[in-house]
């Protein structure tokens, strides 16, 4: 009897797809459709992300033994395809099992399932909290055959704990790591995943695949950006971020091993391309997959609110935003002029519903209750709570989500107003201070992104960018009265929020003292208002919500 021999060439699809969670059915056509492509370009093996077939992160909905079930109906569903001696593939999908319910993948190859691997590293960190749903893999996996190849799949946090499940993979045989993972966006990551990746390269001397899934679910955007590193550390292909696309990959056995030798090579864009794009892909996600039609804003002539619009219309095109302007006696010409414009610019359905008569009616209406009292926020604020009321009526009548337009430097200190502007069901920049507000909305009058809907040229009036920010709810209001300026508002904000710097670190980077306290103060007692805001896309390392958990009852103030 000859002995069956082993393929020097293995060619493998990536499927970096944007998947719904709970949408079971729905991935799997799309499962369907990405190995059908795939068979046409001549795959061998197609690789799906982390947890596909339920979405990513499923969340509680794994506690659900009918959710479970019908995931587990689909992977065998899927599992079956394979019998038409196309390619065999890997996909994420949560398994119950006796050892508990754990975030699998299945292996299929003609006609059925050949292999089941557990994720061992649950992380519980962050925006991830795996360990209250799931249980790890009870031993360290073992490499799975497929035609002769021996194939190492750790998933996701796998490669980026300390367990060593790679090392223990290339001591048991394996011979190329195919990485399914949900590896959500924030500034820089592409970096760390590249490192994350190397490190393993060099300790388990294995070529790794990193397969990213995209898209957006609730406040965490998925990037895509699929990549492999061979065993002499180079970086053998690239995916593109942002887009769902499948792409062919081929790799060669040789003296020293499998390479990837033939693979796309896409360049990751900068900065602002890349924060822009994922609160782009964040707000038409969350849209379009909570089946929304189209969306609300109100439209001030304020910077916040202008980029909101700009990413509507790229995330949704112009006839699915409606934006209002509501004016009151403390509107400026200015702003009147730059919000039309604006909306001129971008080409949306714009409508001007003036303030005056809700909020003298307010005020008449609370007369007797606040006599004796001088007027102040409170009364500057029936102003930002009537034009919530307006938004919030345009939703309940046509269906519209309303987009809400704080920054994240106004959601730390508390300067956004409760059941007025934070009125809506979804905030595109959330995540992004001021300052990175502002570089965005440069970066977009020059740019268009890719997948963008909005049209070319200056979306944003140059007298927008320009001008002193203010609430324009008193006369010659501008923000700057009350808080220190942004750039200086910024830096001591990202001291606080990203990095849980001390006070006197703070201070020792150059910031008054006091004003270091001032806004530490303004920080912790502004919770209980982000605790009822609207999600909002995560662009940070470090957002509220997810990554940031304070308590709301505090009494914790850094006196050093």
């Amino acid at each position: 009897m000859t002995k069956k021999s082993t393929p020097d060439i293995l060619r493998i699809a990536v499927a970096q797809l944007n998947p719904t969670v709970g949408d079971i059915q729905g991935n799997l056509a799309k499962a369907r459709e990405a190995r059908a492509d795939a068979a046409r370009q001549g795959a061998d093996l197609v690789l799906f992300t982390e947890l596909f077939l339920a979405g990513y992160p499923p969340e509680d909905l794994v506690l659900k033994p009918a959710f479970l079930a019908a995931c587990e109906r689909a992977a065998d569903d899927f599992a079956k395809d394979t019998a038409d001696n196309g390619p065999g593939v890997i996909i994420g999908v949560p398994l119950k099992r006796k050892s508990g319910v754990h975030n699998a993948v299945i292996v299929a190859d003609g006609g059925k399932i050949v292999a089941e691997r557990f994720k061992v590293d649950l992380p519980n960190y962050g925006e991830f909290d795996e360990k209250r749903v799931f249980q790890p893999g009870p031993d360290m996996p073992g490499p799975v055959n497929f035609r002769g190849v021996r194939i190492g799949i750790p998933i996701c946090e796998d490669i980026w704990g300390e367990l060593g499940v790679c090392e223990t993979l290339a001591e048991s045989g394996a011979e190329i790591l195919l990485v399914p993972n949900g590896s959500p966006y924030y500034r820089t990551k592409m970096d760390v995943r590249h490192q994350v990746a190397i490190r393993q390269v060099i300790e388990s001397g294995l070529p790794l695949l990193y397969a990213n899934q995209l898209g957006g679910q609730d406040e965490l955007v998925f990037d895509g950006a699929s990549f492999a590193i061979n065993a002499d550390h180079s970086l053998a292909f690239q995916m593109s971020q942002f887009e769902e696309t499948v792409a062919m990959t081929m790799w060669r056995r040789g003296e020293e091993g499998w390479a990837c030798v033939e693979g796309p090579m896409s360049k990751i864009p900068e900065r602002e391309e890349a924060d822009y794009r994922a609160c782009m892909l964040g707000l038409r996600d969350y849209v379009n997959k909570n089946g929304f039609k189209n969306v609300v804003l109100g439209l001030s002539g304020g910077i916040d609110s202008a980029i909101c619009a700009a990413l509507a219309v790229d995330a949704l095109g112009e006839e699915r935003l409606r934006a209002i302007m509501m004016p009151y006696r403390y509107t400026s010409s200015d702003s009147l002029k730059d919000a039309e414009d604006c909306a001129r610019a971008l080409g949306c359905r714009y409508d001007i519903v003036p303030i005056h008569e809700p909020v003298d009616g307010f005020s008449h209406a609370l007369t007797q209750l606040f006599e004796g009292t001088k007027e102040g926020i409170t009364e500057e604020n029936l102003q930002s709570r009537a034009r919530g009321t307006i938004l919030m009526a345009v939703s309940n009548k046509f269906g519209s989500m309303v987009v809400t337009t704080g920054n994240k430097s106004e959601m730390s200190v508390g300067y956004a107003t409760l059941y007025g502007d934070m009125n809506g069901g979804f905030n595109p920049i959330k995540d992004l201070y001021k300052m990175q507000v502002y570089a965005l909305s440069r970066w977009r009058n020059t740019h268009v992104p890719p997948g963008a809907l909005g049209p070319s040229g200056e979306v944003i009036p140059e007298n927008i960018i320009d001008k002193a920010p203010s609430a324009e709810l008193r006369p010659n209001q501008t923000d700057q009265d009350s808080l220190p300026p942004y750039p200086v508002l910024d830096d001591i904000l990202e001291c606080l929020v990203e990095n849980e710097m001390g006070v006197d670190d703070i201070v020792a980077r150059g910031h008054d003292r006091d004003t270091v306290h001032r806004i530490e103060h303004l920080l912790y007692i502004a919770e209980y208002k982000r605790r009822q805001a609207a999600p909002g896309v995560k662009i940070t390392k470090k957002n509220f919500g997810r990554d940031r958990r304070y308590p709301i009852t505090n009494r914790f103030r850094d006196r050093g």
